[in-house]
């Protein structure tokens, strides 16, 4: 039997507001009265001087409820929203109980944090393999912030008479503005303020930019679909004449760790600055000081959306998210409202300023940017099909002209899926006065070495007609070869009658005289038996 703890934190209700508006951070909004000290059982006193000496006086709610239940040697399975101070939870009860290890009785303790990602990444084989050689005497602990059916099902396996610890901030349900205001718990932190502004995909970067040069001094982070998308963006936004002055650092899966852990670091250190990521960073990073979530595209994997977000408003610090939604998408609000992800509409400026011609003028110049346009593109419309919201995120009525001319592309790339489903192309206007051939890179050797492939290939061509006529006059055996059995048997059955018909001729002639019988032997070929 699984019994449930459930600490909800109060959540005022912030009228709407800017992110530019957004000022400072609280410090204590995610703080209990209870310190560390007056926790039962106590914790040893090397663990309070080292949390005192961290800065760890007062516990988050979710530690406040979590370390007395696993020192007391219960299982737990804990459900709170990311920033809340998780880790914490089950790393000081964790040092506490092997402090205690040299007892006769010693616990062997189980954690797994981010249970649902370890399920949903599809170890859940692996994990119950490693449950089931562990020793019947121990402490498990399942951590998470999206407590999915997956981590019920192991928590009924894996935990023993568990006690389930839900932390959550409470929001006013303000829907239908004459009923009386419901509280409801909310899966997000209490000082996070979440918006989505609607609007064309041809008018997204356009937004994006706007958000941006408003937002100049912040520390922002913006999540893309794809890897290709961040690349793409990471090389086109530093040319935007908006954002000279902007610090824009790329992260993403398919960059080596060296180079993400450079990126994450270069990142972290700055005061303001645009992070561009994919899901990658969605999870397990604590940077400091991170005032907003852009969602460019919406995550595939509507729960990590929570944990995208989760990367501000952490340990009860002020902070606002956005998620940027394509008419058609609305429905994805009304989506997160019912999983407690409480959204308002932030309104679309219409006076902003088009930067697709910068874009498209970009691409024009350095064949580096074309080429990665066409890939983000591409890559885009790929993962946009593999959403998981499908009866929301609907591919087959993607608006492909808009796309296009968002991603500022010279011309559309002739996919199978625009030419086999009639994917709308409206509203795009390719640039028929330039060959995309003729594009160079701007990094010399890059351009270099193509010119030397356009020649290979050039060459490759020429010895290719070259060989033609030689193929031509193969002789009839290899073409036959080449035929089917019923292809070759009709083959020969029309050559066997063409030579009867001939010696038939030739007999009629050696009958009238017209031919003597040497002669004959040697049309037919038969002079060797004469």
């Amino acid at each position: 039997m699984i019994k449930t703890q459930t600490i909800r934190q109060p959540r005022k209700n912030k009228n709407r507001q800017t992110m530019a508006s957004a000022q400072g951070s609280n410090r204590n909004r995610a703080l209990t009265d209870t310190r560390f000290s007056d926790l039962k059982p106590p914790l040893s006193q090397p663990v309070l001087d080292a949390l005192t000496n961290s800065g760890f006086d007062f516990c988050t709610p979710v530690q406040a409820a979590t370390i007395p239940l696993l020192c007391s040697y219960k299982d737990v399975a804990v459900d709170a929203a990311t920033g809340s101070g998780k880790t914490l939870a089950f790393l000081v009860p964790l040092v506490e109980i092997l402090r205690r290890s040299s007892s006769p009785k010693p616990h062997q303790i189980l954690i797994l944090d981010e249970a649902d990602r370890l399920l949903d990444m599809g170890f859940q084989k692996q994990i119950n393999a490693i449950i089931s050689r562990l020793p019947k005497l121990r402490r498990t602990g399942l951590f998470s912030a999206t407590q999915t059916e997956a981590v019920e099902e192991l928590s009924k396996a894996g935990l023993r008479n568990p006690v389930r610890v839900e932390v959550q901030a409470e929001m006013k349900m303000l829907d239908n503005p004459t009923s009386s205001q419901q509280q409801a718990p909310s899966k997000t932190p209490s000082g996070l303020h979440i918006e989505y502004l609607e609007c064309e995909a041809d008018k997204k970067p356009s937004q994006l930019v706007q958000l941006l040069t408003q937002n100049m001094s912040k520390k922002i982070i913006i999540y893309f679909m794809t890897c290709a998308c961040v690349d793409y963006w990471g090389v086109v936004l530093p040319q935007i004449s908006a954002l000279k002055r902007l610090s824009i650092i790329s992260l993403h899966g398919k960059m080596k760790q060296t180079a993400r852990e450079k990126a994450l670091a270069s990142f972290t250190s700055l005061a303001s600055g645009v992070l561009l990521c994919t899901d990658v960073a969605a999870r397990g990073l604590d940077i400091p000081g991170v005032d907003c979530i852009v969602q460019y595209d919406p995550p595939q994997d509507p729960n990590v959306f929570i944990h995208r977000v989760g990367r501000t408003a952490r340990l009860g610090r002020q902070g606002n998210a956005i998620v940027f939604l394509l008419p058609k998408e609305e429905a994805y609000v009304e989506f997160l409202r019912v999983r407690r992800v409480p959204l308002e509409e932030r309104e679309s400026p219409d006076d902003v300023c088009d930067i697709v011609p910068q874009i498209r003028s970009a691409a024009k110049k350095d064949r580096d940017v074309m080429e990665k346009g066409l890939r983000a593109f591409v890559s885009y419309i790929r993962a946009y099909k593999e959403h998981h919201c499908s009866y929301i995120f609907r591919w087959k009525e993607l608006e492909i002209g808009k796309l296009g001319m968002g991603y500022g592309l010279l011309q559309l790339p002739a996919m199978p899926d625009l030419k086999h489903h009639n994917l709308s192309t409206e509203g795009f206007t390719p640039l028929e006065d330039i060959s995309l051939d003729e594009i160079k890179y701007k990094d010399k050797s890059r351009e270099k070495q193509r010119k030397k492939n356009l020649q290979a290939k050039k060459a490759a061509e020429q010895q290719q007609k070259v060989q033609k006529p030689k193929a031509a006059s193969t002789t009839t055996a290899t073409v036959m070869r080449k035929k089917t059995a019923r292809q070759r048997r009709a083959a020969q059955s029309v050559e066997d009658d063409d030579e009867m018909a001939q010696e038939y001729r030739l007999l009629k002639k050696l009958k009238r005289g017209a031919i003597n019988e040497s002669e004959f032997a040697k049309l037919t070929g038969t002079e060797d038996l004469l």
